[in-house]
This record gives C-alpha cells, sequence and structure tokens, in this order.
C-alpha cells in the first residue's frame, strides 16, 4: 500500500496556520502509520503542549520541518519530478518477488510504505535521505531529493524493505541487541539492496569510509561485538558525532562506521562461504560474523 504523501503534502501547504497543518501532519498524515509509532511508544498527539508525540519524533528522526512552504514545496516538485510514488511502488513489488523466488516472505500480508519530505541539515552525513523499515509492514522513506540521492531512492526502499524481511524471521529486542547483531542486521541490509541495484548505489554511510578509516573501525568494533544497550550499540553503529549529540558516550569513530563495518562483514561472510544474501538472511549474527574472517581471534562475539 503506498500512501500518496505527494497529494498529503500538496493538502498541506495549502494550509494557512501551523495548528492547521500539526493536526494534519498528526491526524492525517501520520494516522495509517499509527500502529507503528505505537509501536516505539510515539502517541499521535501529545497531551501536554510541546510534549513528546509523532511530530517531535518525526523531526528527530530527519522528516522536514512542515512550517517553511516555500521550501517544503520546491522539494515537493522535486518528488513529484522524480515519481517518487511510481519508482516506490515498482520497487517494493520488485523486492517481495524476488525475495519470494528465494523462498523469502513477509510475515505481514501488505507493507505500508511513505516518502516524506527531510530536512537536509539533520541529514548532512546521510547526503539526505535516509529511511526506516524496522516495523514488519511497515517502510517509511525521507528524502530531500538532489542529484545524488535521487538515483539511490531505489536502493533505499530495498534496504529497508531487508528489514522488514529479516524481522519476518528474527525477533527484535533494541533493549537487549548487541553491536554484533545490529551491525549485522545493517549489512544484511544493504548487501540486499546491492544485489538488487549495484554497489554503485550504496549509501554514504558506507562509502564515506576510506580503507584505512574503515580498518580502524573495524578493530574498535571488534572489541566490542557483544556490548549490548542501545545507547552504546548506537554509539558504534553511528558515530562520535550522534553519540555526543544524543548524551551517549563517545567511543572514537566517525559517521556511519557500525554500518560500513556491518556491510563489509556480510560481504566477506558470503564471499569465504558462498552463500547468497537469501541464504545469509535466515543466519544468525554470531554465525556471519565468526565466519567473515574479519576480525581477529580475540574478538569474541
Amino acid at each position: 500500500m503506498i500512501e500518496n504523501t505527494i497529494e498529503q503534502y500538496d493538502t498541506l501547504f495549502a494550509l494557512h496556520t501551523n495548528e492547521e497543518r500539526e493536526n494534519y501532519f498528526s491526524y492525517s498524515m501520520m494516522r495509517p502509520f499509527e500502529k507503528m509509532w505505537k509501536l516505539i511508544g510515539v502517541p499521535l498527539k501529545a497531551r501536554e503542549k510541546n510534549g513528546y508525540d509523532v511530530l517531535m519524533a518525526s523531526q528527530m528522526l530527519g522528516f522536514a520541518g512542515i512550517h517553511d512552504g516555500k521550501t517544503g514545496q520546491s522539494a515537493l516538485q522535486k518528488l513529484k519530478e522524480m515519481d517518487a510514488l511510481k519508482v516506490a511502488e515498482e520497487t517494493i513489488e520488485h523486492c517481495v518477488a524476488i525475495s519470494a523466488e528465494h523462498g523469502l516472505r513477509l510475515k505481514e500480508e501488505m507493507i505500508r510504505f511513505g516518502v516524506y519530505l527531510a530536512d537536509h541539515e539533520k541529514l548532512q552525513n546521510q547526503n539526505g535521505y535516509t529511511g526506516f523499515g524496522g516495523i514488519p509492514g511497515y517502510v517509511i522513506a525521507m528524502i530531500d531529493p538532489n542529484d545524488y540521492n535521487i538515483p539511490r531512492f531505489s536502493s533505499l526502499i530495498a534496504h529497508e524493505f531487508h528489514h522488514n524481511l529479516y524481522f519476518s524471521y528474527f525477533d527484535w529486542n533494541h533493549g537487549d541487541i548487541t553491536v554484533g547483531e545490529y551491525l549485522v542486521i545493517e549489512g544484511l541490509a544493504d548487501s540486499f539492496a546491492t544485489a538488487l541495484y549495484g554497489e554503485r548505489h550504496l549509501g554514504p554511510w558506507v562509502t564515506a569510509i576510506d580503507s584505512e578509516e574503515l580498518e580502524y573501525s573495524m578493530a574498535v568494533i571488534g572489541e566490542a561485538l557483544h556490548q549490548k544497550g542501545f545507547g552504546v550499540v548506537s554509539a558504534y553503529m553511528f558515530g562520535d558525532e550522534h553519540a555526543k549529540k544524543e548524551g551517549y558516550p563517545p567511543v572514537g569513530l566517525s559517521a556511519g562506521a557500525g554500518y560500513a563495518v556491518g556491510y563489509h562483514v556480510v560481504q566477506s561472510f558470503m564471499k569465504r562461504t558462498g552463500t547468497t544474501i537469501w541464504e545469509a538472511t535466515l543466519l544468525g549474527a554470531e554465525a556471519i560474523i565468526e565466519g567473515c574472517g574479519l576480525f581477529n581471534k580475540e574478538a569474541h562475539f
């Protein structure tokens, strides 16, 4: 189910007051994703003024603000020109079909997809685009369309789709997840997107790190594979800049280091073992880490 967010944004920007726009965003645009938001503890509307709700949470995730109509309408026009809704529909259909060909199926009968305008300033490290697919049945993408991310839009959707696929077979417990598990989850998602759309369409969270930085990140993360706690894990996955912003202790890593390491861990595992992405999707993180050959013997998972 592809939400017609382009039509929704047209309606949103035609509204005159901030209150009208906030209510329309919360109660109309986000209503189809209410179950997803509830599962991660976000109400559509806070009980108290300026409280935590879907408007605040979405902007923390990277959604563009809804009050700047001029900037929003300019980005919306690019969304229309790239035919984002059609691209998304074709991409998800392709992901579902090719997964089924290899015996992998979603546990939810339907995926609800929405594409939303992104805050480029907040997503500078991601070149203006990102997504979320950690709740089976829901995929969202945020994009401030530009020459870099428009060609990578399908790859982003495939990455988020794979989270839906993976969590159809494995449970997610963000409070108990280890660094090793998280980096494999992201590495599998990027490897799935690469299998479908090519390595040239990988995101900057993988490609921005050079070989020397990658080797250093591998060594740092290799000593922390067993560590748990979402704050700790996030510091290793997203890097020091994110950690400081969120109040987590920095661990000496650059932006997206965990994603880059995760991708190379999965790629190395598949090459060494002759495993396909379809087969790797059904394996536990421990098997992939132990078989990748990238960590020294002292790095325990």
